[in-house]
């Protein structure tokens, strides 16, 4: 049976043989693949693999004021262009314009979540037009979604994307908010649960 993966990573410990997977079925004429695969087992929790997820958690957590460093916002708009970039979020918060990028983590490595597993130049360039927002004398975020309840902490993968990695400690270095949440997954929801530390170093 085939089905989609809608995640752009590697996934390498996770889509290994015999492991207990599920799917969702998806009707349309112009997919080549009826399923969308959702969830995947591995030691002894359930991991969502569905990088479309983290925007509609984070809007619907926003909605119900659940994410405490961007309570007491008045509003809040998904998808709009700063620069040559386009943002998951433009968020109005009491002293002004919040722009936020999403983004979805699925690794975890001895309770430490890691992102990306895969080189990035779209996520290092999001990163970088935060950066020159923040620069600018804007708030500037970016939320990591992860994307299972097991993490105890945040940390760049530099391993895997040296890169992305400098230049999210250079974002911090100038302001922007590198913030991470867990996620409680079961087979039949998904909600944004507790944030956990962000390591730089």
């Amino acid at each position: 049976m085939a089905a989609h993966l809608p995640n752009s990573g590697r996934l390498t410990e996770l889509l290994t043989p015999g492991r207990p997977c599920w799917l969702e079925r998806v009707d349309s004429a112009r997919r080549k693949t009826g399923f969308d695969l959702k969830l995947v087992a591995f030691a002894g929790v359930l991991v969502s693999v569905d990088a479309r997820l983290p925007n509609p958690l984070v809007a619907e957590a926003l909605e119900e004021e659940r994410l405490v460093p961007f309570q007491g916002h008045t509003a809040f708009r998904r998808e709009v262009t700063l620069g040559d970039s386009r943002m998951d979020f433009q968020v109005q918060m009491p002293k002004g314009l919040l722009w936020m990028e999403t983004k979805s983590v699925t690794l975890v490595d001895r309770g430490i979540a890691l992102f990306p597993d895969a080189p990035t130049g779209r996520g290092r360039r999001h990163v970088e037009a935060l950066t020159r927002a923040a620069r600018d004398g804007h708030r500037a975020a970016i939320v990591f979604v992860v994307q299972r309840p097991d993490a105890l902490r945040f940390s760049p993968h530099s391993v895997a994307d040296p890169a992305f990695g400098e230049a999210l400690r250079s974002a911090a270095e100038w302001g922007v908010e590198v913030h991470a949440w867990t996620c409680q997954v079961n087979r039949t929801a998904i909600t944004i649960g507790e944030e956990i530390p962000v390591e730089l170093a």
